[in-house]
C-alpha cells in the first residue's frame, strides 16, 4: 500500500491517470486519505466487504439496510481533520513537489504512535473516503466492472513480464540502482512490444472475421 502513490506520481510518462484499481493489499486508510489531494479516483477491490464497517461523520443517519455496516463507536473525527488540515496540505505539497516520496511518508506515518496528530488526521480522512467508496461500490455496477477489468489487465501484464523475464527467475541481481533501472526499463520495452504486436495481430484477425476494430481494441 505505501508504494501505490509512488507509481501514480513518479511514472515519468505522458499518461494522465484518473482512476487506479488495486487489490486489497494495496489499500489502507492512509492511502485513501491521500488520494483526493492528487485528484485520483481510488478503486480497490476490497476483500470481505460485507465484514467492513462504515465510518460516518457525527449526526449522519443511514438507511436501515446499511445499519449493520455502520461502526457505532467509530464516527469520523471531523474536528480533528479540520484542526490538522494545514498539516495535511503541507504533506501533500511535499509529496507532489518531490521533497519526499509518498511511500517514505506513508511508512513513517504508519509507524508513528497512535496519538500522532497528523497520522490520526490522515487516518480519519481515509476512513471517510473509504466509506464513501464502499457505498459507491455497492450501488455502482460500472465501477465494479472497471476495477475488475483494470486488475485483470494488470495481472495479465505481470504474468507476461514473468514469462519473458525467465533467465534469472524474475530476480534483479544487479547491485546498483542504475543497472536495476536499465534492466527494468528493458523488460518494460519488451513487454510493450509484445502487447503492441498482439494488438495489431488481433486487429488483423478481427478484420478477417468481420469484427469491428473498436471492439477488438477494447478487448486488447
Amino acid at each position: 500500500a505505501p508504494h501505490v502513490l509512488d507509481g501514480l506520481l513518479y511514472h515519468q510518462s505522458g499518461l494522465a491517470i484518473e482512476e487506479h484499481a488495486v487489490d486489497t493489499g494495496g489499500a489502507s486508510d492512509h492511502v485513501f486519505g491521500l488520494m483526493p489531494f492528487f485528484g485520483y479516483r481510488f478503486a480497490p477491490r476490497l476483500r470481505d466487504l460485507k465484514d467492513r464497517r462504515l465510518h460516518l461523520p457525527p449526526g449522519l443517519n443511514v438507511d436501515p439496510l446499511l445499519a449493520s455496516m455502520v461502526d457505532a463507536g467509530g464516527q469520523v473525527d471531523v474536528a480533528h481533520i479540520a484542526q490538522h488540515w494545514d498539516e495535511l496540505l503541507r504533506l501533500a505539497t511535499s509529496i507532489r513537489s518531490g521533497t519526499v516520496t509518498a511511500s517514505a511518508m506513508l511508512k513513517k506515518l504508519s509507524a508513528y504512535p497512535r496519538q500522532n496528530g497528523l497520522a490520526v488526521a490522515l487516518r480519519e480522512a481515509g476512513r471517510l473516503e473509504r466509506s464513501i467508496f464502499m457505498l459507491n461500490w455497492l450501488r455502482d455496477l460500472d465501477l465494479r466492472r472497471r476495477a475488475q477489468a483494470g486488475l485483470n489487465k494488470g495481472e495479465a501484464r505481470n504474468a507476461l513480464a514473468r514469462a519473458i523475464f525467465f533467465c534469472q527467475l524474475g530476480e534483479l541481481r544487479d547491485r546498483t540502482f542504475q543497472n536495476q533501472a536499465y534492466r527494468a526499463s528493458g523488460l518494460n520495452l519488451i513487454v510493450a512490444a509484445v502487447i503492441l504486436w498482439n494488438t495489431r495481430y488481433l486487429e488483423l484477425a478481427a478484420a478477417d472475421l468481420g469484427v469491428g476494430s473498436d471492439t477488438m481494441r477494447h478487448v486488447a
